[in-house]
């Protein structure tokens, strides 16, 4: 029904006001008595054998919702009764942005992709954190946290900082974002002294706490497997606990679209086959012991089995979600227990 009726009336209009409309109609239609519910029971799967046990966090099932759609966690509730076992929200700066100059989120259509140049648009990590203390409980969230535009790179690390402490108490994992390819220079701190660096802090700020949390990169998928090499250097250096590949790509490889020159990072199906070979690139070079959560171009669920067998652990949408529906992670997640993965 969502291929058929709801999205060709939805992308009528311009993608971002699409996101905001439909998302505020979301809201509205669970506010109606049993709608939620009848949600929650159309949409989830829950089989014993979906659970796992992931960096120290239990999960219900493998398919989460990548950072960038519930930027300001304001639909943990509705996006939790669709059958995400996690979101992540953000990415989250320690000043409130209003992100680059609209139009800056392009759909092509017959690439089943998009383009984006948000910027980190955001509230802000003190307004954040507090609609997180309300947070649903029955479902994981992540912290994915960058820095303010007008930060200069050599203090990034104090923006990251903020962030982690600001966040600490109410999300359950956190994504050190530095590939994003649409704030200025901010891909220049996968580079092995600035990673180091902001890596290296927050562990030892992490570890001064009482209990410590999750923390993964995420990084680009237009590095080099030298470069890939430092980056998994550094994760067992510095002892964080994951790898998300991939962010969004610069690159416009087998677009057809006139939007292809639209500058920004392009996720979706595009992406599929880069992101997969990188995932098991490291998985085979870290021989299976780094958990990696696999993202980009997942549509449908032959291509999350790929991810899941290529190495990914856990599994995130964003614009399969949005081209496909809600229906995608319910049939990802029959499609695992059909091939019988553990």
């Amino acid at each position: 029904m969502y291929k058929f009726f709801f999205r060709p009336i939805l992308f009528i209009f311009p993608a971002e006001f699409t996101h905001y409309l439909s998302m505020f109609l979301f809201k509205l239609l669970t506010l109606i008595p049993f709608t939620k519910k009848l949600m929650s029971y159309t949409f989830n799967f829950k089989h014993k054998s979906l659970e796992l046990e992931v960096f120290g966090i239990k999960f219900n099932n493998r398919v989460g919702l990548a950072a960038g759609f519930d930027k300001n966690a304001s639909w943990l509730y509705q996006l939790g009764c669709l059958g995400f076992s996690h979101i992540e929200i953000g990415t989250v700066t320690p000043k409130p942005q209003k992100g680059n100059n609209k139009p800056r989120l392009f759909r092509l259509k017959n690439d089943r992709a998009l383009i984006n140049r948000m910027g980190f648009n955001n509230h802000g990590v003190v307004k954040i954190a507090k609609y997180l203390k309300n947070r649903p409980k029955n479902i994981v969230v992540g912290g994915n946290i960058g820095k303010n535009k007008e930060t200069p790179n050599n203090k990034a690390v104090e923006d990251y900082l903020i962030c982690f402490n600001e966040l600490f108490s109410v999300v359950d994992y956190f994504v050190v974002n530095v590939s994003s390819p649409n704030t200025p220079d901010l891909r220049e701190l996968q580079e092995k002294g600035p990673l180091l660096h902001i890596l290296r802090t927050l562990q030892e700020e992490n570890l001064n706490k009482t209990r410590r949390k999750p923390i993964l990169l995420k990084i680009a998928p237009d590095l080099s497997n030298n470069q890939i090499d430092e980056i998994v250097e550094i994760v067992y250096i510095t002892k964080i606990d994951g790898i998300i590949a991939t962010n969004t790509t610069i690159s416009r490889n087998d677009i057809s679209e006139n939007n292809k020159f639209e500058s920004g990072g392009m996720s979706g199906v595009p992406l599929e086959k880069k992101s997969t070979e990188i995932i098991k690139y490291i998985h085979d070079k870290t021989k299976g012991t780094l958990p990696i959560i696999g993202v980009g171009g997942i549509n449908s669920s032959k291509s999350a089995i790929k991810k899941i067998k290529a190495g990914a652990t856990l599994i995130q949408l964003y614009t399969g979600f949005v081209y496909e529906g809600p229906g995608l992670i319910k049939n990802i997640n029959q499609s695992i227990i059909d091939n019988e993965i553990n």
